[in-house]
C-alpha cells in the first residue's frame, strides 16, 4: 500500500461561484490557511467579502501555472471549476504531491491519472456535493438496510430511483431558477440517459421526453434520466441476486416543467453548438438570478425490493431545503458535503488513490450523521418486510 502524503493543513479553494458557500465558511474554521482562487484578486476579495471572510482566507487570481507555484506536497486543492478544467487541475497535484478534491462525476480523461496519483500517496476525492454526493449517501444507506433485511444471497427485484433538483422556492412561469451555469444545463439535456425500465436497460436520446410525474411526500413533481445510470448498479453495492425492475438516476423538475420549456426543447432539438451558447446566455438574462431569490433543493432517493419468498423492504430518503438570506440551498448543500471531504482528507481518514462521497455504509452513515449536525437536514422512511 502506498504511504500517504501527509496532509499540510492548508488548501486551496478554485472558483466562487454558484455553489460556494458555507463550506467555505467550514474550512477557514477548521485549516490551518486557506486560499480562494478566483477569475483576479479583487473578484476573490469581492467573494471572500460576500461571505464574510475578509481575513480568514488569502485572495489570489487563478492561473493554472500561478496555482501549481504555490503548491507543497500534502497541500489540498479544491476545484469548483467546469469538470473539463478537473484532469489539469489534478495533473498538477500529481506532480506537486497535492491532494485533491470536486463535487463532479470523474471523466475519462481525470480516470487515467488516478493511478499515478495513488502511486504519489495523494488522496482524489470526486462526487462530493449534493449530487453526485448526497444522493450517494442516500443509496449506500438504503442499500444496506435492505440487504440486511432481505439477505444478499435471496433472489429478489427491486426499484431504485433517485432524483435530484434545484427549483425556485416560490414557483415561476418558467418553472425553474438556474443554480449552475445554463449551458451546463442545456447540455445536460442533450445527453442520453441510460437507465432500467421494466427490466429492460434503455436509452433516452432526449432525456426530456422521457419525462413522468413524481411524487414525492404528497407533492407532484416532474422527473427524467440523467446521464448513464447503469454503472450504479455496482456502485452502490446492489446484490447480484437482485433483478432491477427500475433503476434510475435523473433530474427532478417543479411540476409543468414540461410545458413551459417546450421553446427551449425545440432549440435544443435543431441548434448546434454555437445556437445553444448563445440561447444559455439569452435564458441567464431572461431569467436572472436575484439576492431577493430563494432556491429549493429537493433529492428523493427511494428502494423497494421484492423478494421471491413473498418479504418486501421499502425506504426512503428525503432532503427538501430552501436557501435563505445568508446563502442558497445549493450552495449549502454542495459545499458542506465537499468540505466535510476535504476535513477527511486533512484528518488523515481518507486512503491514497481516488474516493468518492460514499464507498461503503458506514461511511455514508457517517457523513450523513455530519451532515446533519452541519445543518443539512433529511428524513429516513423504512417499512419493515412483511
Amino acid at each position: 500500500m502506498t504511504d500517504l502524503v501527509p496532509a499540510t493543513g492548508t488548501v486551496h479553494w478554485i472558483g466562487a461561484g454558484l455553489s460556494t458557500g458555507s463550506g467555505l465558511t467550514e474550512l477557514c474554521d477548521t485549516a490551518d490557511r486557506v486560499l480562494l482562487w478566483h477569475r483576479t484578486e479583487e473578484r476573490a476579495e469581492e467573494a471572500l467579502e460576500a461571505l464574510r471572510l475578509n481575513g480568514r482566507a488569502v485572495p489570489r487570481a487563478y492561473t493554472l501555472p500561478a496555482l501549481a507555484a504555490e503548491l507543497a506536497p500534502g497541500d489540498v486543492v479544491v476545484s469548483m471549476l467546469p469538470a473539463p478544467e478537473h484532469p489539469g487541475v489534478l495533473a498538477a497535484c500529481v506532480r506537486e504531491g497535492a491532494h485533491f478534491a470536486c463535487s463532479s462525476y470523474v471523466s475519462d480523461a481525470f480516470l487515467e491519472q488516478v493511478p499515478q496519483a495513488e502511486k504519489a500517496g495523494i488522496v482524489v476525492l470526486t462526487e462530493a456535493g449534493l449530487d453526485p454526493g448526497i444522493d450517494h449517501l442516500f443509496a449506500h444507506g438504503l442499500v444496506a438496510r435492505a440487504r440486511a433485511a432481505i439477505g444478499g444471497t435471496t433472489p429478489a427485484s427491486y426499484t431504485l430511483t433517485s432524483y435530484c433538483g434545484g427549483v425556485p422556492a416560490v414557483p415561476n412561469d418558467f418553472r425553474y431558477r438556474f443554480s449552475w451555469a445554463p449551458l451546463g444545463v442545456l447540455n445536460a439535456l442533450r445527453s442520453p440517459a441510460r437507465y432500467v425500465d421494466n427490466g429492460t436497460p434503455t436509452t433516452a436520446e432526449r432525456p426530456w421526453e422521457a419525462t413522468r410525474r413524481h411524487v414525492v411526500d404528497g407533492e407532484t413533481f416532474e422527473v427524467y434520466p440523467n446521464r448513464d445510470s447503469l454503472p450504479f448498479v455496482e456502485q452502490y453495492g446492489l446484490p447480484a441476486a437482485w433483478t432491477p425492475r427500475t433503476f434510475v438516476r435523473g433530474t427532478l423538475r417543479l411540476d409543468g416543467w414540461l410545458r413551459a420549456w417546450e421553446p427551449v426543447f425545440e432549440e435544443l432539438r435543431t441548434g448546434d453548438d454555437t445556437r445553444i451558447a448563445a440561447l444559455a446566455k439569452e435564458l441567464a438574462a431572461r431569467y436572472p438570478t436575484t439576492d431577493a431569490d430563494r432556491d429549493r433543493v429537493v433529492l428523493a432517493v427511494s428502494l423497494d425490493v421484492r423478494a421471491e419468498d413473498g418479504r418486501t423492504w421499502s425506504g426512503g430518503y428525503l432532503l427538501d431545503l430552501v436557501g435563505d438570506e445568508e446563502e442558497s440551498a445549493m450552495a449549502r448543500c454542495v459545499s458542506r458535503t465537499l468540505a466535510l471531504g476535504v476535513g477527511h482528507i486533512l484528518d488523515g481518514s481518507l486512503p491514497a488513490g481516488l474516493s468518492r462521497a460514499a464507498g461503503t455504509d458506514a461511511r455514508s452513515q457517517q457523513w450523513l450523521g455530519e451532515l446533519a449536525r452541519d445543518g443539512v437536514h433529511f428524513t429516513l422512511r423504512v417499512d419493515q418486510p412483511d
